[in-house]
Formats: C-alpha cells, sequence, structure tokens
C-alpha cells in the first residue's frame, strides 16, 4: 500500500517503525504538510498494536532545523506558522502530545542541527542517541518568541535540570554532543554513520520485553515523573504490576527466567 505521507517515510521492520523526517532539501524543517503528516502518524499509533517502538531520525544533513519560517507568506491560512491566533500554535503541539502519548517507546537519532521544534522532536522521545555532529537549542529566542514553546519548558528541566535548562533557554546557545551526553540529555554519543548499528542494542533489548510490559512501562514513568507523591506512584506501578501479572507472558517470563531461555511473548 503506498504510503499517505508526503514529508515523512515510514520504514517497517518488523515491529519496528523507522520514522525519517524526508524534507533534506530544507533540513527537514517543520512545514504545515509535516505537521498534517505526523499528527496523523502519531494519533493512529495509540490502537495500533503491531507497532511496538518508533525511530525517529532525519534525511540528509540535519535531524529537523526547526519551523519553515518561509511559510509565513501564507498567513491568511489559520493552520499557518505565524497566521495569528491557536490555529497553528496548537496544532503543531498536538505532535507532542500524541508522541507522550503513544504507548511505543520512541528513539530518536540526531545528527546535525534539531533546533527550536526539532529540538522538542527529541525531547519528546523517550532514548536519545547523538552523532558527533548533533547540536541542539531553543531557537525560538533567537526569532523574538520565547523559549517556551512546543513542550520544552516542560522536557528540557525534567531532563537536564532547572539550571542548565535555564541557561539554554534564555540564551538559545547550542548544546553539542560532548555536553549533552555530559549532562544526561543522550544516552550515548557515536560517529554519525553509526546511528543506526546503536539503536539496535536499544531495540532488541525492548522487544525482549513482553508487549504490556513495555506499554506500561512508558506510561508509568510519565506518570510517576509527575506523580504528586510517593504513594500516587506506587498506585499506578501497582495497578500495572496487577495488570501485567494477569497475562499469559508473565508465566511465560517465569518459564524462561528459570529455565535459562529467551521468553516468547505473545501479543497482549
Amino acid at each position: 500500500m503506498p504510503q499517505p505521507y508526503t514529508t515523512i517515510s515510514i520504514e517497517k521492520r518488523g515491529q519496528v517503525d523507522w520514522l525519517t523526517l524526508n524534507r533534506p532539501e530544507a533540513m527537514n524543517s517543520i512545514s504545515l504538510e509535516m505537521v498534517d503528516d505526523l499528527n496523523d502518524y502519531f494519533g493512529k499509533l495509540y490502537h495500533d498494536q503491531s507497532v511496538r517502538i518508533v525511530v525517529m531520525r532525519g534525511a540528509g544533513r540535519a535531524f529537523c532545523a526547526g519551523l519553515d519560517i518561509r511559510q509565513r507568506d501564507n498567513a491568511d491560512d489559520r493552520k499557518t506558522p505565524f497566521g495569528g491566533g491557536f490555529g497553528f500554535q496548537g496544532y503543531l503541539a498536538d505532535v507532542y502530545i500524541k508522541m507522550r502519548r503513544c504507548p511505543q517507546p520512541i528513539i530518536s537519532l540526531i545528527h546535525g542541527p534539531a533546533c527550536g521544534g526539532g529540538f522538542a522532536f527529541a525531547l519528546a522521545s523517550d532514548i536519545r542517541i547523538a552523532g558527533e555532529s548533533a547540536k541542539m537549542n531553543a531557537a525560538f529566542i533567537k526569532l523574538g518568541l520565547s523559549s517556551c514553546d512546543m513542550g520544552v519548558s516542560y522536557f528540557l528541566p525534567r531532563l537536564v535540570g532547572g539550571s542548565i535548562a535555564s541557561e539554554l533557554m534564555l540564551t538559545g546557545r547550542f548544546i553539542h554532543a560532548p555536553r549533552a551526553l555530559a549532562v544526561g540529555l543522550v544516552s550515548e554519543v557515536v560517529a554519525d554513520d553509526q546511528l543506526e548499528v546503536a539503536a539496535q542494542p536499544y531495540i532488541s533489548e525492548m522487544l525482549a520485553a513482553s508487549p504490556m510490559g513495555l506499554r506500561m512501562t512508558k506510561e508509568g514513568l510519565a506518570m510517576a515523573i509527575d506523580a504528586s507523591s510517593l504513594e500516587a506512584a506506587m498506585a499506578i506501578e501497582n495497578r500495572n504490576q496487577v495488570m501485567t501479572s494477569r497475562s499469559p507472558n508473565f508465566a511465560e517470563g517465569m518459564r524462561a527466567f528459570l529455565e535459562k531461555r529467551p521468553p516468547v511473548y505473545v501479543q497482549d
């Protein structure tokens, strides 16, 4: 079946979707069409149990250079950048909400610039691996806007702490791959041409988990980060463990552990 998307490509490798931002001539900057495509793709993932992991990357020499400001010529369209009101603002923001809401873990492979909304794509992911060329910034403030945009003010301090988040957001300066690794923003740094290879161990280990266990770990972790108390976090943990323990995959996981073999899980 032909893919319905014009600005992204989806390569299915078993239970893993490899999503490529595919506007290399524009450094994968975010156009209205890309927002349409991403909203549709991530919106459909919530009920798609055939996909267990998403790997997100950019074609060409950039991950994503941020908003395509050339589209401001179309300011009469309420969904177009700089069109006024909350039309486009909320429409693009929905992409990041859907990225967090989908039960599939998202691995971002970042090379070259990841700016503004592209930085937010990386931050909204669950695991980030940087190429040596990666450089990320909250570019919004460089355009006369606030750096509090597209979830950056939510994601960034939770990942690197308030002090470094304040530095990056108040200045708009770039954080390059070595420092991103040092502050815990990315899991590892590899040569750009090794990003796909570097993703494989993460993919293999996550696919070795039960389907429900993987989904509920992403959900539970997101809720625990914002939990009002230890008791609130543990209430979600207890609920998730009760639900996963009722799956036949729990018994299979226990047998496999005792028999020292890989488990054979079914969809649950």
